[in-house]
């Protein structure tokens, strides 16, 4: 919470720059700025800074990520030139990677062991152990290329070999089906290709998404995936440290009204109490309709975006559902209630490319999946404080229960059918869980909207898929004056990578590289 790290209110109504949404990219952004001798303000609607990236006590006790729970994107230049580490940031590997049981009682189990993973795999067929090693060098070397295109000041000038623009441009299906042939192994890869999209492995464009899951370097290896201690909450606090050491001042709990124009120029913000704020600089963290559209003066927005806004591609199909558990899942393909590594991993419901198509088709048609795809973490095994004494939190983002169902708006008998659904599935592999559950809390995407401002549920601020990466998403600099995009419609785009933010910065502080040493 903001007031346990000694915030500041405003001590002026004059500030050089203000930063509406003190998200993670908002914070990256006003630490920035804060540290070059800017006088800034960050201002939050909710009473915790953090966004989506947050650490909340749902129920007594229990410590919950209840949005973002993983990390791999956040900018290694960010998490050094911050010192995050000196303000209680600390990430450590997911080990193993990923676990996916079968309804026949058979499982894979993947990590960073390779002999460990050919004896998983060869379980299956021996003929895909070096597939597996082939595709993961390429969802490397793709996800390396995209690193190296967020680090570009003139993204609108990045170019991409014809193999990369194909991999980029085709499905995630094609990208798996390409290296290895057995239907589990080609499901569990495939997922990264899904995660946050609505769009099933098939589809054009998700093997963009498969890549920019693989273009992080937090935890000092391309595409490694970790926790963070004390949940994800413990981003946002050590930026809000580092924001507020250098200067800046917090304004929590209050709405920001109206982004202030005035010939043509960005010139402060109106809260919703009439009382107004004055910057030559604002960064907005919101998602770019909330912006254009409704913190902007019909007369003041961007004629030359008005098409990219209507086009924009931005409904939510992913929901979130955190289950407080008395004792961890007992799955039939690996017995027991005690810690095991796969407790440790990404469980994934995710059998073969066929299921993980057919959710989507499903909640197109139906208006939400009944056979959905399931990606679950437990942080508790390695990190039992999160919990009460002996309790385990399990974490589940699930696919596909979209924004605007075909079978009509959501309330709150969809909502529980949603969580039942879900745990039903995972029940018929862990048969334990449903008795096991002793509290849950569940955000479909009109919550997702309602609480954190990701408007029709999506989680990145609008689909990563062609039409809408890299120098597709929009402006950081924006055709007012003074006004900064520095949330995840902007390049590079979602996931908790701070890039957005720094952009920003770098934008407004009129550098050239993004924190190159």
């Amino acid at each position: 919470m903001v007031d346990r790290l000694g915030a500041r209110e405003p001590a002026t109504a004059r500030y050089d720059a203000i930063v509406v949404g003190a998200g993670h990219n908002g914070l990256v952004g006003a630490a920035y700025l804060a540290r070059a001798g800017l006088r800034v303000l960050a201002i939050e609607r909710r009473d915790v800074v953090g966004g989506a990236a947050v650490s909340e006590m749902v129920w007594p006790g229990w410590t919950v990520s209840s949005a973002a729970y993983v990390c791999s994107l956040l900018h290694p230049a960010i998490i050094e030139d911050l010192n995050l580490r000196a303000h209680g940031y600390h990430a450590y590997p997911k080990e193993p990677a990923s676990f996916t049981p079968l309804a026949d009682g058979r499982s894979l189990l993947l990590g960073s062991d390779s002999a460990s993973n050919a004896r998983e795999i060869g379980a299956f067929t021996a003929a895909d152990v070096d597939g597996f090693e082939a595709f993961e060098a390429e969802a490397v070397r793709l996800g390396a290329t995209l690193f190296d295109a967020f680090e570009r000041d003139d993204v609108e000038n990045v170019r991409f070999d014809d193999a990369t623009r194909a991999a980029l441009h085709g499905s995630a299906a094609e990208l798996v089906e390409r290296y290895v042939a057995t239907p589990v192994l080609q499901a569990t890869l495939a997922t990264d290709g899904l995660i946050g999209t609505y769009a099933g492995p098939r589809e054009p464009g998700t093997g963009y998404v498969l890549a920019h899951h693989y273009a992080g370097r937090a935890l000092g290896i391309q595409g490694r995936w970790g926790f963070v201690r004390g949940g994800m909450g413990a981003v946002s606090r050590a930026l809000a440290l580092v924001a507020r050491s250098a200067g800046c001042d917090f304004l929590v709990g209050r709405t920001v009204a109206r982004i202030l124009v005035r010939d043509g120029r960005a010139s402060g913000v109106a809260l919703e109490d009439g009382s107004e704020l004055e910057a030559s600089i604002v960064l907005s963290n919101a998602h770019p309709r909330t912006t254009f559209e409704t913190l902007l003066e019909p007369a003041d927005r961007p004629p030359e975006l008005a098409e990219k806004l209507r086009g924009w591609k931005t409904e939510g199909a992913s929901l979130k559902l955190n289950l407080a558990l008395g004792e961890l899942p007992n799955f039939t393909a690996r017995p027991g209630t005690n810690a095991q590594p796969h407790h440790r991993a990404t469980i994934h419901v995710a059998p073969t490319l066929d299921y993980l198509q057919a959710a989507c088709d499903d909640a197109r048609r139906i208006g939400a999946s009944p056979a959905p795809m399931l990606e679950c973490f437990m942080q508790t095994p390695v990190e039992p404080a999160l919990a009460p004494p002996g309790k385990h939190l399990l974490s589940i983002f699930a696919q596909y229960f979209p924004y605007a169902r075909a079978d009509g708006p959501w309330d709150d008998r969809k909502r529980a059918a949603a969580a039942d659904t879900i745990v039903a599935t995972l029940a018929r592999y862990a048969p334990n869980l449903p008795d096991a559950i002793e509290a849950r809390q569940l955000l479909a995407p009109p919550d997702l909207e309602t609480r954190f401002g990701l408007v029709g549920g999506h989680i990145f601020h609008g689909e990563l898929l062609p039409g809408q990466i890299l120098a597709d998403r929009f402006p950081t600099a924006t055709p007012i004056d003074g006004l900064y995009l520095c949330g995840s419609g902007a390049s590079p785009g979602g996931c908790v990578s701070g890039i957005p933010g720094l952009r920003a910065a770098r934008a407004v502080l009129g550098r050239t590289v993004l924190a190159k040493r």
